[in-house]
């Protein structure tokens, strides 16, 4: 029986980057063995066991054989015979295709620690097309590796654009899908992973509301970079510039959507846009199962993201209806999170990337004199149940104008 430590863990430590999750590879070994020495099992497909005092997973050597479709269409065979290099093979890329034994030496058959010093990620072998989620991982690792210098292959990269037009990537479950894509927008260059997925088919495949924007127009005087695709990698950028939460980088990347479908004989204005967007994100939030607090800050931003713009521009009696649309009252979190996600897009244009944003403190303040309306004297009044409604909704309009008046005179 021989250990290796592999993957991430090897990868990460020549990089000099962070080793967070270590995974174990045993070569040579039954699984009669390893519950002899005390390891449980955990694995349903294949071979796994936690180890008896420290829980890491451990993994018996194994192939695997393509037997359907999908993330799951796969046959696998553990057994002492299988090698090390045959467990490494049926890995997807060469630096995550590299083992260490317990003196440190690095075993790497597939040119890995080559691909890591010139930056390509590169697929192990042919076998890669026959996994449809590897489309998705390699854009991600792209997103994580970019300050780095990473870049994918040219022909791993057609690779992906094989797999995204053989219509594999529709057997991938929602679940499977939203948790790399999750991720991939958590990377420190999320942009990167959809421009990757552009450029590879697979966004066309998955998220064709999002490829739709590349190649549309806006008026330059707004926006100097001119292509909505491009935008939105932009504010994407932005995002992770910023270390915004899942919640509004996913609302940054559908924000424009309306624009997909303006008739180019409009372009480049995009009258509505925010409107014709709302059905479109609700199809993208449905499609990829996002999480409720995803979903619900992606169609409030692209419905509202204008009036975020607008916001000092906004009459007093609109600024209100903003602010009960988004609940500031009871969810105070969920407007913060859409006037990050407004700056962003203010950011996210060439030129503009440092621009200031002062929507951002006009909303907090206008939140802020609305929320301060106390219900208690009203009550005292004698104000109850829907009139009660009405007369806290008077004050509040009454409090905002007071608080545009007050910012007017000091403008």
């Amino acid at each position: 029986m021989q250990i290796y430590k592999v993957g991430g863990a090897v990868r990460d430590r020549l990089l000099g980057r962070p080793v967070t999750d270590v995974d174990w590879l045993v070569v040579g070994a039954t699984a009669e063995e390893m519950l002899a020495q005390g390891y449980r099992p955990v694995g349903d497909d294949f071979p796994v066991f936690l180890h008896p005092k420290t829980q890491e997973e451990y993994a018996l050597a194994r192939t695997e054989r393509k037997s359907g479709r999908g993330y799951g269409g796969f046959t696998f065979y553990a057994s002492p015979e299988v090698t090390l290099e045959e467990d490494l093979t049926r890995r997807d890329l060469t630096i995550n295709a590299m083992a260490e034994d317990d003196d440190g030496t690095v075993l790497d058959p597939y040119g890995g620690q080559k691909d890591l010093e010139a930056r390509l990620l590169r697929h192990v072998s042919p076998a890669f097309a026959e996994d449809p989620l590897r489309v998705l991982r390699v854009a991600r690792f792209a997103a994580r590796y970019a300050p780095l210098g990473f870049e994918v292959a040219q022909e791993t990269l057609a690779l992906m654009r094989n797999l995204s037009e053989s219509g594999e990537l529709s057997a991938l479950t929602p679940e499977r899908s939203w948790k790399e894509i999750s991720r991939a927008l958590m990377e420190d260059r999320p942009d990167v992973f959809i421009e990757v997925l552009h450029r590879c088919g697979a966004l066309k495949a998955m998220l064709p509301e999002v490829d739709a924007l590349f190649g549309v127009p806006q008026p330059e005087a707004h926006h100097p970079e001119i292509d909505t695709g491009e935008h939105v990698l932009s504010v994407l950028r932005q995002c992770a510039e910023h270390r915004q939460p899942l919640t509004v980088r996913w609302a940054s990347l559908l924000h424009d959507l309306g624009k997909g479908v303006t008739p180019p004989q409009e372009w480049p204005r995009h009258i509505a846009h925010e409107h014709r967007g709302i059905k479109l994100i609700k199809a993208v939030n449905e499609r990829c199962k996002a999480p409720r607090d995803c979903q619900e800050l992606a169609v409030l931003v692209g419905e509202y993201h204008t009036h975020g713009h607008r916001a000092l521009e906004l009459k007093a009696s609109t600024l209100l209806e903003l602010l009960q649309t988004f609940d500031v009252y009871r969810r105070p979190q969920r407007f913060e999170e859409f006037i990050a996600a407004c700056e962003m897009d203010a950011r996210g244009r060439l030129g503009l990337e440092q621009r200031d944003y002062p929507q951002a403190a006009y909303l907090r303040g206008a939140a802020q004199a609305a929320r301060a309306v106390q219900v208690q004297p009203l009550v005292e009044q004698g104000h109850k149940g829907a009139e009660l409604g009405e007369a806290l909704k008077r004050e509040r309009l009454k409090a905002l104008q007071a608080y545009k008046a007050a910012d007017d005179n000091t403008a």
